[in-house]
């Protein structure tokens, strides 16, 4: 069992009271803009709210006009049903289809198109022009006025009363609020008509452009589709070959025959050797002695000459009982059987070179087919890199060719498109196809509005500041650390930008400002974490939170990652076996892991994995989720598993499940230095948080400290901060096994960094 006596930060009960005491007080001063700023959309809502409530009141002021009308700007059109029902397999989309609405708010207020509607105004409506000139500019006369000096001026004072919204995704509200009711009547008009004719023009120069983007994309990719024919050809005719598959089939049967043929051979040649042999001892053996022998008795020349030296033998006996040696017929005798004796020599011999010949014979018979097989496995390894060739080559082509066919696809869409001449906007209102009175309106609303928005922004902050009070939710730093009064580890910024960015510059091995920034936050957690203890340094360690997204395995990755890059050995173990996620944030598979280690009895040196992230670090993952992974934390296996691995490695990190509802974290924490406990920013409620602290206490579990994450309004690393973390770490490297030369070169490069953007 571990020391974590040592760093246990004891929670008495005026620690958990605390996070009540802190809810009874108010708000300071240096929170109200912290609690503004977190509340603005409540306050901009308020405002809302009550402005136009100000607004609906404006009914005792003078009238105005107002000519209103909405447009459809999605395509509506029979030529665009047809359209679409043609194949388009290639996204293509016309611009007007995708452009943003603000962007043809924008341009339906623009020059372009209201131009042309003054223009039609001063020749049509002189008179409505100059009651307009002498409401706005008293004394200028439009008669004595250029029309190129008086258009703008115009444009001016109509698009100031101008207003164009979206009511619906599809549907755009136009407006123009005036006194005089005859001009807001055929200005209306006339603007509804300019902006039906500018959807046909629009769409009709999207459609150009579109047509425009696929011939130019279209040649590429013929000539992609030219190169790749010519590749196949010149793949087939190199090779002499239709396809290779087939032909590699061809030269399997080959090979399979040979081998057959050579199995058949081998028997053979093995027969004749054993015959063989056993000729040699058969001629081994006298000559009386051979006569019942298979292999010499099958030769009827051996067998005559062996016959007639065995019946000269008979009569050589039967004669030396009648006759002497020196007798001529007993000399005779002895001449006959020694003639005959070299004959069967030489028939002897015969049969061995006879034997010797066939199997010389097999031999070479085998070779010739060992030769054979290994050309034509040659050819088929061959085949095989041209089969991967003409694979990939069809693959080219066949994408080649689809991509054509969608272009050309999409061409004759387009060009289909470009014919239509019916305008895709529809205008809902078919009243402003004639001069219409248009309805009156307040014009009290600016100053109902400036009323309404100051008393609604009163009302706002009041209620921002009481929901505030009432949401019993950390958002900051200082309201963790006052409310717990435990050791604040380290602030934890919320910047995703900045932790991607971190990540992928420790990936390439470069350490840029903003991500370096981010990583520096954990080599100063880490640092913390190693001061905790004055005698024995901390080698392992939980980490975990109240509940569900607090942050606990980034943190735990983080750590690790700072750690190892500061020289430590680490070891990440994914403790959470109910819903493990360590394996998807290093890019490791989870097929074996804790649980195999501890049911299986597997030596967990063949389970960890070295991380990607830094060569110092080592993962093990959780492996498959085990039934009842409570059992398994709290069995003497995964006890002498922890004491193995805190002796292996200098720092070892666990990441478990929340501590709300599990029991998980304390089991482990047991066994270790202690628990750090993550706390999620906006996301963490005092009375979880409570609930936990309580829990700690109760099982006796080792508190290290406390981290605050995905922190608002935690400052970048400042030069100041250099400072005091170079003169921290010159004290403690040496004594928690940092490597200082490396460490204080790193710090004051960075330094000089910081220096120079200060």
């Amino acid at each position: 069992m571990l020391n974590s006596e040592k760093y246990i930060h004891p929670l008495s009960q005026a620690n958990l009271s605390q996070l009540n005491d802190i809810d009874e007080g108010g708000l300071n001063l240096g929170q109200v803009g912290v609690v503004l700023r977190r509340r603005l959309l409540l306050i901009v809502g308020t405002t809302a709210l009550v402005a136009t409530a100000a607004v609906l009141k404006a009914e005792t002021e003078p009238p105005v006009y107002q000519g209103s009308f909405d447009i459809l700007t999605k395509p509506v059109t029979g030529e665009s049903q047809a359209v679409a029902n043609l194949p388009q397999n290639l996204n293509v989309a016309s611009p007007e289809l995708i452009r943003d609405i603000r962007t043809t708010i924008t341009v339906l207020k623009s020059p372009r198109v209201i131009y042309p509607i003054i223009d039609e105004l001063q020749s049509q409506y002189p008179d409505l022009i100059q009651n307009f000139l002498d409401e706005q500019s008293p004394g200028l006369n439009a008669a004595s006025v250029s029309s190129a000096e008086l258009t703008p001026v115009l444009y001016g004072y109509l698009v100031e009363n101008l207003t164009i919204a979206t009511k619906q995704p599809d549907i755009v509200n136009v407006q123009f609020t005036y006194l005089d009711q005859k001009l807001v009547s055929v200005f209306s008009n006339l603007l509804a008509k300019a902006y039906l004719k500018y959807s046909l023009e629009e769409r009709q120069s999207d459609v150009d452009q579109a047509i425009n983007f696929v011939n130019v994309q279209k040649q590429p990719v013929e000539n992609r589709l030219k190169l790749w024919q010519e590749r196949l050809r010149s793949l087939q005719v190199e090779n002499t070959l239709i396809e290779p598959a087939q032909k590699a089939q061809e030269v399997s049967s080959q090979v399979a025959s040979f081998r057959q043929q050579r199995i058949e051979n081998r028997v053979q040649l093995e027969q004749m050797m054993a015959k063989y042999e056993d000729l040699q001892r058969e001629l081994a053996q006298e000559p009386g002695e051979r006569a019942g022998n298979s292999l010499l008795s099958d030769n009827p020349r051996y067998q005559k000459i062996l016959d007639q030296i065995q019946a000269a033998d008979i009569a050589i006996k039967q004669q030396s009982a009648l006759l002497t040696d020196d007798n001529p017929v007993m000399e005779t005798l002895k001449q006959k059987k020694d003639y005959l004796l070299p004959l069967l020599a030489q028939e002897e011999a015969r049969v061995q070179k006879d034997y010797q010949s066939r199997i010389q014979e097999l031999r070479a018979r085998d070779q010739s087919l060992e030769n054979k097989i290994f050309n034509l496995n040659n050819e088929i390894r061959e085949l095989a890199t041209t089969s991967r060739n003409y694979d990939n080559i069809i693959r080219e082509l066949k994408i080649a060719n689809d991509a054509l066919v969608q272009f050309t696809t999409k061409q004759q869409t387009l060009q289909i498109e470009k014919a239509q001449k019916q305008q895709p906007w529809l205008l809902l209102d078919p009243r402003l196809t004639k001069v219409e009175q248009p309805a009156a309106v307040s014009n009290s609303t600016k100053r109902n509005l400036a009323l309404g928005g100051i008393l609604g922004l009163l009302l706002g902050v009041g209620a921002a500041l009481v929901v505030d009070k009432l949401s019993n939710i950390f958002y900051s730093a200082q309201e963790l650390k006052d409310a717990t009064k435990l050791p604040l580890l380290g602030i934890v910024p919320l910047t995703k930008e900045l932790q991607a960015e971190a990540k992928e510059g420790l990936a390439r091995g470069v350490h840029n400002s903003d991500g370096a920034s981010f990583f520096e936050v954990f080599r100063s957690l880490y640092t913390n974490i190693l001061l905790l203890s004055s005698d024995t340094p901390i080698r392992s360690l939980v980490i975990s939170s109240a509940g569900q997204g607090d942050g606990k395995s980034t943190i735990a990755m983080q750590l690790a990652q700072a750690a190892a890059a500061m020289g430590q050995r680490v070891l990440v173990v994914d403790a959470n076996l109910r819903a493990p996620s360590l394996h998807n944030r290093v890019g490791l598979m989870n097929i074996q892991g804790l649980t195999d280690v501890i049911s299986q009895d597997l030596d967990w040196h063949n389970v960890i994995e070295p991380s990607p992230l830094e060569d110092n670090m080592f993962v093990m993952t959780a492996g498959p989720i085990p039934p009842d992974s409570m059992r398994l934390l709290a069995s003497q296996k995964m006890q002498n598993l922890m004491k193995e691995l805190q002796a292996n490695f200098d720092l070892v990190i666990y990441d478990t499940p929340p501590l709300l509802g599990f029991a998980d974290a304390y089991l482990l924490a047991a066994n270790t230095n202690g628990l750090v406990l993550v706390a999620g920013l906006g996301k963490l409620k005092r009375t979880a948080l409570q609930q936990a602290l309580e829990q700690i206490q109760i099982s006796g579990t080792p508190l290290l400290g406390v981290i605050a994450n995905k922190s608002k309004d935690a400052a970048p690393v400042s030069y100041q901060y250099y400072r005091q973390y170079y003169k921290q770490q010159s004290v403690s490297a040496e004594r928690v096994g940092v490597n200082t030369e490396a460490e204080r070169a790193r710090i004051q490069d960075r330094l000089r960094e910081i220096r120079r953007k200060q």
